[in-house]
């Protein structure tokens, strides 16, 4: 069974970072994508910043320049570097990994952290 599970989330000032971390285990193949999406109340669930397999990275408006996101194939991990975090940045944070294998597609879900910047 694949299981992605989140760390790093947490409380922080703003202009300050946090690193979120997700590690996907369960898995006999390199996932296709790894992400990171975030749900903020009353808000849709919306993508923050994806890398695939091949390294093409795909960052929201709102993050460039601020958010990095890299990932560790060997070990199916993706990390997100979060800098010059701001109040709007308040969401639940979602790891997220896609892709196809042989015929089959699939969407896995961690079960979220949260990350709330706040004085």
């Amino acid at each position: 069974q694949v299981r992605l599970v989140e760390s790093g989330g947490g409380l922080v000032q703003p202009g300050g970072s946090l690193r979120l971390s997700c590690a996907g285990s369960g898995s006999i193949f390199s996932f296709n994508v790894m992400g990171w999406y975030r749900q903020a109340p009353g808000k849709q669930r919306e993508l923050v910043a994806d890398i695939t397999s091949g390294g093409t990275i795909t960052y929201a408006d709102s993050v460039k320049g601020r958010f990095t996101i890299s990932r560790d194939g060997r070990v199916n991990a993706v990390h997100l570097h979060m800098r010059s975090l701001k109040p709007e940045d308040t969401a639940v944070y979602y790891c997220d990994a896609r892709g196809k294998y042989y015929y089959d597609e699939y969407d896995y879900w961690g079960q979220g952290t949260q990350v709330t910047v706040s004085s």
